[in-house]
């Protein structure tokens, strides 16, 4: 019998380990797994690299994470939003390293590891310092910039409810990063409202097919 879910948040972080890249969906607080990454926060992991659309709101979820000192690196779009000063205070005493990826290239770097595509070419970027040290291509008279493939080692994502087989639907806008993340990580982690019984979810609404999560938690 399949059943994905777990007791406990240690249950669901079961083998995080320091050094490990984080894929954390949300859309400033929308749709981010804030109990999932006040949970990495207490396990104490370290260095890790953190992948989300920006460096968190206010002083919860990914901006937790970053005042505690455990990341190493933020990979995101937005790094200064509306409230930007846990960020700018780690990356002005050299305590972080940011790498800026288009919210677009960011969103299909993901899709690519989780479709098994091992890079593609984009306009996105190219004749920027976005493009310094990347692989150039002319294609039809237009410069093209090769973006890898971004898999995380863990997809911690939210959704409003879950069954036991892990199929995921979300609530309006907090669906945004969560369902491709969710394709991209090699352990994905769901943060969910509410258990289904099986049968329960409309298919039609589910974003998230069971096969792309591991482990189903409710908060």
């Amino acid at each position: 019998m399949i059943d994905k879910r777990v007791e406990s948040f240690a249950a669901a972080l079961a083998g995080l380990k320091d050094g490990d890249t984080l894929l954390c969906g949300g859309f400033g607080a929308v749709g981010e797994p804030v109990a999932l990454i006040e949970a990495v926060i207490e396990l104490g992991a370290r260095d890790l690299t953190i992948v989300c659309n920006n460096a968190g709101s206010g002083l919860i979820g990914v901006a937790a994470l970053l005042k505690a000192g455990r990341a190493r690196k933020l990979i995101c779009s937005y790094p200064r939003s509306s409230d930007p000063q846990v960020i700018d205070e780690l990356y002005k005493a050299k305590k972080i390293e940011i790498e800026l990826v288009p919210q677009g290239t960011l969103t299909e770097r993901m899709r690519a590891a989780g479709a098994g595509i091992g890079g593609f070419f984009t306009r996105t970027g190219a004749d920027t310092k976005l493009a310094d040290g990347k692989e150039l291509r002319e294609i039809d008279g237009a410069l093209y910039v090769f973006e890898k493939p971004l898999p995380g080692d863990f997809a911690l994502i939210k959704a409003q409810r879950g069954d036991r087989w892990g199929n995921l639907t979300y609530r309006k806008s907090a669906r945004n990063f969560n369902p491709v993340m969710a394709m991209a990580g090699k352990i994905t982690v769901a943060q969910v409202s509410e258990i289904a019984e099986l049968g329960a979810l409309d298919p039609e609404a589910i974003a998230t097919p069971g096969i792309f999560v591991d482990r189903v938690v409710v908060a």
